[in-house]
């Protein structure tokens, strides 16, 4: 019975044991984990803590380093970080005024935020994903994601802010009646009207053609903008945690892990500038689209 009970104890142990031992479903699977809050008592409506607090804390850090800089710029020759706030802030100009040829005194500063936070929310993918993890559960944090624009809420978030932005222009450059004229008269045109009952029919079923394009349209604005930021950053995200992974394996998988970690890190810089540039410019075109008349 002793032999009986220690080899059941024994088989209980390898296989709790296996089930804790480090795969990569389970080691990728802990580290996506988000840092959640419900909001009342069931988990429908769900706050991302991580992804609002990192966001939150970005866009103070580096809007409030602009205003600091722009508070003491001189007239004279600009010391290092005032000639690349310079920098940044003609580059999103010449940007915006190679697509939007009208006042922009809104656009250039809203494109220039866009460009700045998305950039610096990607960034945080070259944190150490296992050293950051360690230092937050030494706080009592054992589920936490750096990379906001990894959690489609965030970039779906951003994507709908410029969607109302830009339903907002439409509105405001064509009056009401223009706009919603334009969703049943583009981008078939309409039929006129005379006594001939036929051009009743014409005029309905174009109107409904057109009001179904412009719906697709409408729809697919938001989740080509934020599906095609997610998709990248998540993308990375993933490499870098197995990367990571493979770390875990012995030397020899630390060795290959550090050297392909640095080579990816380096290509992943252009992915993180080029996303943020893409979702800078697709803000301009759709707010630059929303003033063009059909």
């Amino acid at each position: 019975m002793a032999a009986e009970s220690a080899e059941h104890l024994a088989t209980a142990g390898a296989a709790e044991a296996g089930e804790h031992a480090l795969t990569p479903a389970s080691y990728i699977g802990h580290h996506l984990k988000f840092l959640e809050q419900p909001v009342g008592d069931t988990s429908f409506w769900t706050l991302h803590l991580d992804t609002l607090l990192t966001s939150l804390l970005l866009g103070t850090f580096v809007f409030g380093f602009v205003a600091w800089i722009v508070r003491g710029a001189t007239a004279g020759v600009p010391g290092k970080r005032q000639a690349f706030v310079e920098i940044c802030v003609d580059f999103v100009n010449d940007q915006v005024k190679s697509i939007f040829d009208k006042s922009y005194s809104f656009v250039a500063p809203l494109a220039l935020t866009v460009f700045i936070w998305v950039l610096f929310m990607n960034a945080m993918d070259f944190l150490p994903v296992d050293i950051m993890a360690k230092a937050l559960h030494a706080v009592g944090v054992d589920e936490f994601r750096l990379v906001p624009t990894a959690d489609v809420n965030a970039t779906f978030a951003l994507a709908l802010s410029v969607w109302f932005l830009m339903i907002g222009f439409a509105i405001k450059v064509k009056g009401l009646g223009g706009f919603l004229h334009e969703l049943v008269a583009a981008p078939f045109g309409t039929v006129k009207l005379t006594w001939n009952p036929l051009t009743w029919v014409g005029f309905v079923l174009l109107g409904v053609a057109n009001f179904l394009f412009q719906m697709i349209e409408y729809v697919s604005k938001p989740l080509s903008h934020s599906l095609r930021l997610f998709g990248n950053m998540y993308a990375g995200e993933i490499i870098f945690l197995l990367l990571w992974l493979w770390a875990a394996t012995g030397l020899v998988g630390t060795f290959f892990a550090v050297l392909l970690g640095w080579g990816w890190a380096i290509f992943h810089i252009l992915i993180v500038a080029l996303q943020a540039f893409i979702f800078m410019m697709l803000t301009v075109v759709y707010i630059s689209l929303a003033h063009e008349h059909h």
